[in-house]
């Protein structure tokens, strides 16, 4: 019989919900045998908004593309870092996009059984914006969604 969760996709956007969710997916991969992909998306349709909206010039939205993309790669590193520590593999996966939709095609192309997505964070700004994306995931994904709000994470990820 197949195994419930071969394929696990996480999102990863820096944010400290995020990486606890990154921890829970390396702990699930490790202990179910899963493949885990990790996924930064960069938000080039918010730059594209920004920018047609005149609140950034051509040139900002290149540089802060440029450093968006060097966080997600960054912060990818980061997760494979600990992956490493679990003996874990972990694709890493850096998107250009609506968040949402890069998440959900990413899910699609691998086929995932499930999404892991870290939990709303304390400030409100980080917060509209997450649980925008989270409530366009959880409603449009074919597979399975896990908001990752474990507390005891640190332990569980030492432990594993």
């Amino acid at each position: 019989m197949k195994s419930l969760i071969n394929k696990i996709v996480v999102a990863v956007s820096g944010t400290k919900s995020s990486i606890s969710a990154a921890k829970y997916a390396i702990v699930m991969a490790k202990y179910y045998h899963c493949k885990l992909s990790a996924v930064y998306v960069v938000d080039t349709a918010t730059i594209r908004q920004l920018t047609l909206s005149k609140i950034f010039i051509q040139e900002e939205s290149a540089d802060y593309e440029k450093s968006l993309e060097a966080n997600g790669n960054r912060y990818l590193a980061f997760v494979e870092e600990l992956a490493r520590e679990k003996n874990v593999k972990v694709e890493r996966l850096l998107r250009k996009g609506a968040v949402y939709t890069e998440i959900l095609s990413v899910a699609d192309d691998l086929k995932a059984d499930i999404i892991l997505l870290g939990g709303t964070e304390k400030d409100s700004s980080s917060r509209d914006i997450i649980g925008h994306c989270h409530r366009e995931i959880l409603s449009k994904a074919k597979c399975s969604v896990l908001i990752v709000k474990e507390r005891n994470i640190e332990q569980i990820y030492k432990k594993a």
